[in-house]
């Protein structure tokens, strides 16, 4: 069987039989799985390593973030509501509350009243995201908002307000918003992206592509999906 594996995943599993109380190696299989999309290998191995060490810190964040990062989100924040029982570090609490705002559950806002001990503007972001979830769209901007007198350089809480507003019709206020959070990264693709959605519900198709285009040539790679459709909805060929 381990001859029709590929080499390099021969090797770390032999290392692992011939070490097998290195976490390390286990480590660097899993990375490599995960490196190949295999999430659900990578996942495996995280749990087989769990069964011999079931509070290990390190391994339960290896596999909440699997398990975010392949869209398994019930199953991640059940893993990181486990991380913060063995260590209730603030980022650990801080991701378990934008996981839970994100599925609109209110336990948010207890993370988020942890975390303004700790750092107020994460903490205030949190509240802002499970808001705009929950289709209080006021509540959202008026938590970003403060954030955002607490840190205006949080291109996030910027993001979020820009689409607050525009969920709620408020085209124009929310270009005022994009065009700050251009003021502080000039290379930020979302704004440009979200810009090109508020013209294109003003009519200004022009505009729009201009700002679709800018997006693509900001993003990683030169990839953004969203805003190629986009031009390609208004016929403009990328």
């Amino acid at each position: 069987m381990s001859a029709d594996l590929p080499e390099e995943e021969k090797k770390l599993r032999e290392a692992i039989k011939a070490h097998p109380d290195s976490l390390m190696l286990v480590e660097n299989l899993v990375q490599y799985f995960r490196d190949n999309n295999n999430y659900s290998e990578a996942i495996a191995e995280t749990e087989k390593a769990l069964q011999r060490d079931s509070l290990n810190e390190k391994l339960w964040y290896m596999k909440a973030l699997m398990l975010f990062e392949n869209e398994d989100t019930t199953k991640a924040i059940t893993a990181w509501e486990k991380i913060i029982k063995i260590n209730p570090r603030p980022e650990y609490i801080k991701t378990l509350g934008f996981l839970y705002a994100i599925t609109k559950d209110n336990m948010a806002i207890a993370m988020s009243d942890l975390m303004m001990r700790v750092s107020p503007p994460e903490a205030l972001f949190i509240k802002g995201i499970y808001f705009g979830k929950i289709g209080e769209k006021e509540n959202a901007i008026a938590f970003f908002n403060e954030c955002l007198r607490l840190n205006y350089k949080d291109l996030m809480a910027y993001r979020e307000k820009a689409i607050a507003e525009y969920e709620l019709g408020r085209y124009v206020d929310a270009l005022k918003t994009l065009e700050l959070s251009l003021a502080v990264k000039q290379t930020y693709d979302e704004a440009y992206y979200w810009t090109g959605r508020c013209y294109e519900k003003l009519g200004k198709n022009k505009e729009a592509a201009e700002n679709y285009q800018m997006a693509i040539q900001f993003a990683e790679g030169n990839d953004y999906p969203e805003a190629k459709d986009a031009l390609g909805r208004m016929g403009i060929v990328q």
